[in-house]
């Protein structure tokens, strides 16, 4: 079912291209595609890099907490191991649970800075994104194109567009432009690059100390 709905599409996809290309250009004079790339165009503005580094210090932040913990579960380890042969059964049990508690705990510190830091990175990337998009939209009214793709595919994927015989419709130096930021001082534009990711790096994840078994 999926395989002959796949091939439905592509064949309307066929059968409405050169109805496309009678009427749209015709109507709006619109004839160019264009393509950019994103990441590039937001790894170049200065709100970037105030972004970034508003993300960094929060997963310091992130860290040193998760860190302090780390340590108190290692210490108090060690002093299991040092001390439990000596130990009443009562109290060995008592501080067993203990290890258990702070095992849980680093886990779920873990888990909460990184989604706080995604939580954190999606806010300030949202205006960024909104900005971005009205110079595209502006860029690509006023050049003509009828379409702008984004040639990065996202983070993993296989990009949008995988050959571009010259550069007359890469409208990153436009967009650049059209946000205050001057092509010319920057590196130059080349969508078919590495893009920049704009996922925030993981929270320091410290090796997690061994909980002894209950004997």
């Amino acid at each position: 079912m999926k395989q002959k709905l796949i091939v439905f599409l592509v064949a309307m996809a066929m059968l409405s291209t050169p109805l496309l290309a009678q009427t749209t250009p015709a109507a709006s004079g619109l004839t160019k595609i264009g393509y950019t790339n994103v990441d590039y165009v937001i790894s170049k503005l200065p709100e970037a890099k105030v972004m970034q580094n508003q993300i960094e210090v929060t997963k310091a932040q992130l860290d040193k907490a998760l860190g302090e913990t780390y340590k108190e579960a290692q210490e108090k380890y060690e002093a299991y191991q040092k001390n439990g042969p000596q130990m009443t059964d009562v109290i060995r049990a008592d501080k067993e649970k203990e290890l258990q508690n702070l095992q849980t705990r680093i886990t779920e510190m873990q888990t909460n800075a990184q989604q706080s830091l995604q939580a954190k990175q999606q806010q300030l990337l949202e205006p960024i994104l909104t900005k971005v998009n009205n110079a595209i939209q502006e860029v690509g009214k006023e050049s003509g194109f009828l379409f702008i793709l984004n040639m990065d595919a996202g983070q993993g994927t296989t990009p949008i567009i995988l050959f571009a015989a010259s550069e007359e419709n890469n409208a990153t130096n436009l967009i650049l432009r059209k946000l205050g930021v001057d092509p010319d001082k920057v590196e130059a534009a080349a969508p078919a690059g590495k893009p920049v990711t704009t996922t925030p790096a993981a929270t320091t994840k410290p090796a997690t100390t061994t909980t002894p078994k209950k004997k």
